[in-house]
């Protein structure tokens, strides 16, 4: 099934490239199908190509999916020019008050930085609170995640001894949870970062459950 943007954004000739069908908004509501609504946070340097991956990724769905792309106004993107930010996304205070079926938060190359130093880190930690009642379902990707841990659950993050970098070879523990579904017994997955949650503070976590673990 198609997913849906806003007409004009950059990736929208990409994607059609690559024979993924995608639907501009007037088209869409002559489709009797309740969309299902996606916001994404994207903290990417370069915006256009986490776009790009995004969309090609959730395009597999059967359900229509109506994307909104938000961005962190109190950031000074260099990578990207405000005029792409100010046409195809939306500040915080223009979606507040807005119900989504689902949220995903990017990862970001502040790894390095603590929590407090990321100069976006308020108006994140608004976003993430926000979410808890405004959102059903949230992804938080690489730094997002860690970032989610450590705002909802004070899980802090370590750097590790060198970098972690390649192809890890890991297996499904729980074949009947629904996120590893059409998963082989065996997976590869690449990791590329300097840091890692805390594992000590993770387990202590009683509602977690954490699949894989490398």
């Amino acid at each position: 099934m198609p997913v849906k943007v806003i007409e004009g954004l950059p990736a929208i000739d990409d994607l059609g490239a690559d024979n993924i069908f995608v639907m501009n908004d007037e088209r869409a509501k002559n489709q009797n199908i309740r969309p299902l609504n996606l916001l994404v946070v994207n903290l990417m340097p370069r915006k256009l190509i986490t776009e790009r991956q995004i969309l090609r990724l959730l395009s597999n769905t059967p359900l229509q999916i109506n994307f909104e792309f938000l961005y962190m106004t109190s950031h000074d993107f260099k990578n990207t020019k405000q005029g792409h930010l100010d046409s195809f996304y939306k500040s915080f205070s223009e979606i507040k008050s807005q119900y989504y079926d689902g949220l995903i938060v990017t990862g970001a190359q502040v790894e390095q930085l603590n929590f407090e130093e990321v100069d976006y880190w308020s108006e994140l930690l608004k976003i993430i609170d926000w979410s808890k009642s405004h959102v059903y379902s949230s992804l938080h990707i690489c730094w997002g995640a860690q970032a989610a841990l450590y705002a909802r659950y004070g899980v802090t993050k370590e750097n590790l001894p060198q970098k972690l970098c390649g192809i890890y070879k890991s297996s499904v523990e729980q074949p009947k949870n629904p996120l590893f579904r059409g998963f082989d017994d065996f997976f590869n997955y690449p990791q590329s970062r300097y840091t890692q949650s805390n594992p000590s503070e993770i387990k202590k976590v009683p509602d977690f459950d954490v699949h894989p673990e490398i």
